[in-house]
């Protein structure tokens, strides 16, 4: 895969390569729960989670999964002349139920004109060793993503943000997965408590080693109705949030660490305005501070991989 111009392999490009046009994720949200929510591993969810930070307003779990998708379609449609879409089930864990259950909702997703494929966000604690087979059945004749929250890579943040599993499973899960004909994807918050920078440029360095195809990054947000929002209220000095330009030069060097046959999704995440306690980076979109960060990237003469030293796939 080349670099499309750009110096890190981007989605975009990863897309057109695959599908040869634009396809458009469509969100769901199903009313699933987390373990660390329900009681079975613990309470409180992750202490940074308010899901309502990135779900559109047509996802509701009252509404039926070929509900939702129809709605984000035609929203879509009018947009971009795209045809064919990706069901995104995004809220919470989407493999935390039975297999039948997660059969069925997969097979009405699927069942959908012009949805080609699923994305499935989830935990690496929670899929068993059925789901995974049946996402390699559909991967047969379907595109399938699995992405995992994977967070941070050191087992001290996890336990500290209220992850209720570790980095051992994540890299257990991992391995279970690979080379089962779907994609998989991870996902990654730079800049939890605690976390010096060489930890998070380390975590570039971790993740290399994991068999992922795609990389989801995005730096801390403090939201409202969220357990770090009273956290950050008490204690400011526990967080060492990043400014547009510290982060903007942070991900250039963690860029240059990371394998390069890895695609970045995303390099930030921008919680609705109304939501966001800190950082304010004074309405800058997206994709003004990724084209901040194409810059940057160029102007230093840096591109992914260039530091990336060859490691053994974590075992």
């Amino acid at each position: 895969m080349k670099f499309s111009g750009k110096r890190y392999l981007d989605y975009s490009s990863f897309i057109k390569l695959t599908f040869g046009e634009r396809v458009q994720k469509i969100s769901l949200d199903i009313g699933f729960s987390c373990p660390n929510r329900d009681g079975s591993k613990g309470y409180g969810g992750c202490t940074y989670c308010n899901n309502n930070t990135f779900n559109p307003d047509y996802c509701q779990p009252t509404k039926g999964i070929k509900q939702q998708l129809e709605e984000g379609i035609s929203r879509f449609a009018t947009k971009y002349k795209t045809q064919q879409y990706l069901a995104y089930f995004q809220a919470y864990t989407n493999t935390y139920s039975d297999f039948e259950s997660l059969k069925k909702m997969y097979d009405e997703a699927l069942s959908v004109p012009n949805v080609i494929g699923l994305v499935i966000g989830t935990r690496p604690d929670c899929i068993s060793d059925e789901v995974i087979d049946y996402l390699s059945f559909l991967s047969k004749k379907h595109f399938i993503s699995l992405e995992f929250g994977v967070e941070s890579t050191l087992n001290k943040t996890l336990k500290k943000v209220n992850r209720c599993h570790t980095y051992n499973d994540t890299i257990a899960t991992f391995n279970k997965c690979k080379n089962r004909g779907f994609h998989l994807g991870a996902h990654l918050i730079m800049g939890l408590p605690g976390e010096t920078k060489e930890d998070l440029l380390n975590h570039a360095i971790e993740i290399s080693k994991l068999p992922i195809n795609t990389l989801k990054l995005h730096h801390l947000q403090i939201v409202k109705k969220s357990i770090m929002a009273s956290q950050y209220k008490r204690n400011p000095e526990d967080f060492q949030l990043f400014t547009q330009e510290s982060y903007i030069r942070f991900i250039t060097e963690f860029v240059a660490l990371l394998r390069p046959d890895i695609v970045i999704e995303r390099f930030i995440s921008q919680a609705p305005v109304d939501l966001l306690i800190a950082p304010k980076w004074n309405g800058l979109k997206n994709f003004e501070m990724v084209a901040k960060i194409d810059k940057k990237m160029e102007d230093i003469k840096t591109w992914q991989g260039k530091k990336y030293t060859k490691c053994h796939i974590a075992s």
